[in-house]
C-alpha cells in the first residue's frame, strides 16, 4: 500500500515541475515579446501619427 501511495506521489510531483516549467518558458516567452512589440510601438509612433 505505500509502494502505491509513493509511487504516486512520485508520478504526481514530476508532472507538477513538468507544468511549472512549462509555464515558466511561455511566460517569459510572453513577456519577452510585449516587450519587443512596445519598443517597436514606441520606435515608430511618429510613422502612425496623423
Amino acid at each position: 500500500m505505500n509502494e502505491k501511495a509513493y509511487k504516486t506521489m512520485t508520478q504526481t510531483g514530476a508532472g507538477s515541475i513538468t507544468v511549472g516549467i512549462i509555464m515558466l518558458v511561455t511566460g517569459i516567452v510572453t513577456g519577452i515579446l510585449c516587450i519587443v512589440n512596445g519598443a517597436r510601438l514606441l520606435k515608430n509612433k511618429s510613422d502612425l501619427m496623423f
